[in-house]
């Protein structure tokens, strides 16, 4: 489990491919490297991956697939910096909300616009995902636990961010039309599936 609240911005040192999967390296830092062990949980720009090898502070993990269909892992390639997080542990402060790092799929960059001291970036998913959201509730972007500010009509919602967030995060370079990985709040989701099932079953 993780919190959405990003531990380091750290660049992709190398990366394969190895049949259909992909195969790639993360330099941390030295206090997400500290005790990383082989089999740890990590979540690579929200994605929960396996780190399978750990050395001189840097990090190696196998993507599949399925991952790599449904993630922006896909589009990774070496020096491009990521989102870090080390899975959350007993007595950490819990600074953001429940994050699983199962990516439901990919959200566009659709506007964004620059406050003087924030910016407001517009996303668009699939418009049966709005169901999912709700404004001022919990979405991970990115693995960024973030509070949802609108949400629009044909699969469109918004989020503000400040500067704290642009400086330690992905989204500080984000452009139009870039994809983002999405993660909805999950007791959001079963709430909203288990009502469609019963309505469904009535």
């Amino acid at each position: 489990m993780f919190t959405g609240i990003v531990k380091g911005l750290c660049p992709i040192e190398k990366l394969s491919r190895q049949g259909e999967n992909l195969k790639f390296t993360v330099s941390l830092t030295p206090e997400l490297a500290h005790s990383l062990e082989e089999g740890a949980s990590v979540a690579i720009d929200g994605v929960c991956l396996t780190a399978v090898e750990v050395k001189n502070n840097t990090v190696t993990f196998d993507a599949i697939p399925e991952t790599i269909q449904k993630t922006t892992l896909k589009y990774l390639s070496e020096g491009k910096k990521v989102n870090v997080e080390r899975s959350v542990r007993i007595g950490d402060e819990i600074g953001g909300h429940n994050v699983s790092g199962h990516v439901w799929g990919t959200a566009t960059i659709s506007e964004i616009q620059a406050g003087e001291n924030h910016r407001v970036i517009q996303f668009s998913c699939p418009s049966d995902w709005i169901k999912y959201l709700f404004p001022k509730g919990f979405i991970a972007i990115d693995g960024i636990s973030l509070t949802l500010v609108d949400v629009l009509p044909e699969g469109r919602f918004t989020v503000h961010l400040i500067p704290e967030t642009l400086r330690r995060t992905t989204l500080g370079f984000k452009k139009k039309n870039d994809l983002v990985n999405l993660e909805f709040d999950t007791q959001t989701q079963t709430i909203v599936d288990s009502v469609e099932r019963y309505l469904q079953s009535r």
